[in-house]
């Protein structure tokens, strides 16, 4: 299990904290629930929070069925992408800060390539995607099978403030995490896309996220279709907005969305998050994938995710 220890036991230890259910968890909007402390400007700060028990209804099956054996090991015999650690400048930290690149297999700058923007959990970083699921193997397999378009990942932080680490207590950085927003609009995507070939239009950039980055990716990703056509949130996190919040719109959305993605796992106790926005767009006529599968709250969640999502995206 130390694999998992890094991110997860923060989640860990919240979600043994969680118990009975609130209305507003089961209509999805557990940013609202009783007993979640009120964090400046309205948003939810995290800590003990009511949650439902795991339900769950004729909807919370598989939309897909697991990745196969070997999905995201590196396979010899076939063009690897490359990763590599860069740095930008943040206008809205005021710091130098990191974030984690995949370059597809025969990377070229005489090409243009779209961007998969991938958002990690509250106790990760920029490196955890790659130290969990293996993200550049699950594209360099996919890729030489002709079941993923060439694409570019990139993993940024999403604590943004200027010590970004992981460190502590994690809940107390959660302010840093509703400010990503800025950093990622104004700082990250200008600096991918003029370091690199890429495809700068809404069509050729996807946005997702796991557990907190989940959260992340639904607020800032449905707040912006004018930057994002692609959006996938697997295990989303309390920092989730109401789904009416998320989608006020439910005709724009469907007209400018290509792709929302929602998974969780059934053995996930947070997944009244997910079920209460499913609920809201299957009411809504709003198109979406809902993937229940027999995961809980960890990687093998994340890795299989991605792997569907991955072959769904700029096609």
């Amino acid at each position: 299990m130390t694999r998992n220890s890094i991110a997860l036991t923060a989640w860990a230890l919240a979600l043994a904290m969680m118990s009975s259910a609130t209305a507003d968890a089961q209509s999805g909007g557990a940013s609202n629930a009783p007993n979640a402390p009120a964090a400046p400007g309205g948003a939810p700060a995290p800590g003990p929070m009511r949650m439902p028990p795991i339900t769950l209804g004729p909807d919370d099956v598989r939309a897909v069925p697991d990745a196969p054996a070997g999905f995201n090991e590196k396979r010899e015999g076939i063009p690897h992408g490359k990763l590599e650690m860069i740095e930008y400048d943040s206008k809205s930290v005021g710091a130098r800060r990191k974030m984690l690149v995949y370059t597809p297999p025969e990377y070229s700058p005489a090409k243009k390539y779209p961007v998969l923007y991938l958002l990690h959990g509250i106790g990760g970083d920029e490196t955890e995607w790659q130290r969990f699921t293996q993200p550049e193997n699950i594209l360099d397999n996919l890729i030489a099978d002709g079941k993923a378009v060439p694409m570019i990942l990139v993993f940024p932080n999403g604590r943004a403030q200027k010590n970004d680490r992981a460190e502590g207590n994690v809940f107390a950085h959660f302010q840093a995490f509703e400010a990503f927003e800025r950093d990622l609009l104004g700082d990250v995507i200008p600096a991918i896309e003029s370091r690199y070939a890429t495809l700068a239009d809404r069509e050729h950039r996807a946005l997702a996220g796991l557990s907190m980055g989940g959260g992340q990716t639904l607020n800032i990703g449905l707040a912006h279709p004018d930057r994002f056509a692609w959006i996938g949130a697997f295990s989303s996190a309390p920092n989730t907005r109401a789904p009416a919040t998320l989608v006020p719109d439910p005709a724009s959305a469907t007209k400018q969305l290509k792709l929302l993605w929602l998974s969780c796992g059934n053995k996930d106790n947070l997944i009244a998050i997910s079920q209460g926005l499913h609920r809201y767009l299957k009411e809504h006529g709003v198109p979406h994938v809902w993937n229940v599968d027999d995961n809980a709250h960890d990687p093998a969640e994340w890795a299989n995710n991605l792997h569907h999502f991955a072959q769904r995206v700029f096609r």
